[in-house]
């Protein structure tokens, strides 16, 4: 089996609402996603999606994906996309760093294992059933009455761990922030702070010294050096995010003692054969992990949720579906979608997931052997 031909087509994903990172400072409103098709000489096609959230978050990006994609195109060209490893090295030769460019090719080629095998990919990523995964609800920044609301909302929809964004220049009002979101929280839910590295350290270890919370605290600082400083003079679980890329970043977060879990998020990372290397290194160690991608639609959240459901429950921790957020659906019904605080991936052989051609509109790019096509 060989690859003959790579298409890619770009999709705006607005959101139904702003979305607030902590402090004001980051605004999103809609997300540019690039969803990727892989065809082979069986008649076989496998899909995938990458999705940044947003190009002020991560250094990462929507054009940055497809110019990527570009360039690895054709080095992937008649390479058998069934030898995972053969073909992200294929990739890392061609384009070293990155990652978030490779990992809708990479999801693409797992498709692809998964419908020659007749397997899905919970399977082929080591599970033993469809097991349904938690998930949690993600929300944004603002008052204390604003995002209690969120909550409540989101508790309706059947959502019992919630991930908040707080942070900021002002220790006692995060205090009081913290404080009055436990208060109101139900007996049956929990919350993770999610700072996404708002917090110096200093600030880091004051505001969580002078509170009491049932969940985690998320990335409280930029670096992993900073992270590993608060973990050692708070006695809450840490978990941390953005910080890591590879896994010898992982490996450097456990030596430090910085974390006991960790997001764990394919499309960061270069897809998910390199995820469930580190996947892998968490259950060793101990860790618990959250599994959920950058952003995109349920096609890219139905990959995170395999991984995540072939994960051992001691592991495992509720994962996020960013198409929630999303005012519009390119998959309509199909994948990973939450009922009742629960998403189960699908069961059919790889992904479980059919994008509508006709629904993408004209594709930005199509590679085939010899030659580009942009229309």
């Amino acid at each position: 089996m060989k690859i003959i031909g790579i298409t890619m087509w770009q999709l705006d994903l607005p959101l139904t609402r702003p979305y607030w990172l902590p402090g004001g400072l980051l605004k999103f409103e809609k997300l540019d996603s690039t969803f990727v098709r892989v065809d082979t000489d069986a008649d076989v096609s496998g899909w995938g999606e990458s999705c940044p959230w947003g190009n002020t978050y991560l250094p990462a990006h929507g054009p940055g994906v497809r110019a990527g994609i570009a360039t690895l195109a054709p080095s992937l060209l008649g390479q058998d996309p069934r030898s995972l490893e053969a073909i992200n090295r294929t990739m890392d030769t061609a384009l070293p760093g990155h990652l978030y460019v490779k990992s809708a090719i990479d999801m693409a080629c797992w498709d692809i294992l998964g419908k020659v095998t007749g397997m899905p990919l919970w399977q082929l990523l080591g599970g033993t059933e469809a097991n349904s995964v938690a998930v949690n609800s993600s929300i944004t920044a603002g008052t204390s009455d604003e995002m209690i609301a969120l909550i409540r909302d989101a508790y309706s929809e059947g959502y019992r761990t919630h991930s908040a964004e707080v942070g900021g220049s002002d220790p006692v009002a995060d205090i009081a922030r913290i404080q009055s979101i436990e208060a109101a929280l139900k007996p049956d839910e929990k919350v993770t702070y999610d700072v996404n590295r708002a917090w110096l350290p200093a600030v880091a270890i004051q505001v969580l010294n002078n509170v009491s919370v049932r969940g985690w605290i998320e990335q409280p600082c930029e670096t992993l050096q900073q992270c590993a400083q608060v973990a050692q003079r708070i006695i809450q679980p840490i978990m941390l995010d953005e910080c890591l890329h590879t896994f010898e970043d992982h490996l450097l977060a456990w030596r430090l003692g910085a974390c006991e879990g960790v997001k764990v998020k394919p499309n960061r990372m270069g897809g998910l054969t390199k995820a469930r290397q580190i996947r892998d290194f968490g259950v060793s160690v101990g860790w618990q992990m959250h599994f959920a991608d950058l952003g995109g639609s349920a096609l890219a959240d139905t990959a995170a949720i395999h991984l995540a459901s072939s994960t051992p429950a001691a592991n495992r921790l509720a994962s996020w579906l960013c198409h929630h957020h999303l005012a519009v659906d390119p998959v309509p019904g199909q994948g990973a979608r939450n009922i009742d605080g629960f998403a189960a991936p699908p069961t059919a052989p790889g992904l479980g997931v059919e994008p509508d051609v006709a629904a993408l509109g004209i594709p930005a790019s199509v590679f085939h052997k010899g030659r580009r096509h942009d229309p």
